[in-house]
């Protein structure tokens, strides 16, 4: 049997953490009784949680492998771009430093027909849902890294 291609996107569980945490918040700041400062500053955070949700929300799935392994598919604010694998410039894993750690984020660039200059991408866990490495690897089996420009590099 034939296993579908991968996609990836914020976990739900999160959106709706996030979700709920902004509504929760919006309640709080309306209903505080009488701290201006206060009210404006969690209806502000509520704000920014429901963004991010909504956020989260639009761009399902935030990346995907096309039919076949034939290239990717992006999901932005604007809709669903799709890069054939000729378009793949490079992909791979780069380190950086985070809160005293260093996480790993995906990065491809994508040379679009027609276009001059590369465009960068960068995918996290949050994005992803996943650890970046694991999305690398997939698109590797499936020959979507370039092999000439592919590998992981540190950075910071």
């Amino acid at each position: 049997m034939h296993s579908p291609d991968p996609t990836w996107s914020t976990p739900t569980p999160a959106l709706v953490a996030t979700g709920v945490g902004g509504v929760a918040m919006a309640l709080a700041a309306a209903l505080l009784p009488s701290d201006p400062a206060g009210r404006f500053l969690i209806g502000l955070a509520a704000v920014g949680l429901l963004v991010v949700t909504a956020l989260g929300l639009r761009q399902r799935p935030r990346l995907a492998v096309l039919d076949g392994g034939r290239g990717i598919a992006v999901r932005r604010l604007r809709g669903r771009v799709e890069f054939d694998r000729t378009d793949l410039a490079r992909v791979r894993i780069v380190r950086y430093p985070r809160f005293g750690r260093r996480v790993p984020m995906l990065e491809i660039d994508v040379r679009p027909p027609g276009a001059d200059d590369d465009r960068l991408m960068i995918f996290g866990r949050w994005d992803l849902g996943t650890d970046p490495t694991d999305v690398f690897d997939a698109l590797t089996l499936r020959g979507l890294v370039p092999p000439d420009r592919r590998g992981t590099s540190a950075s910071g």
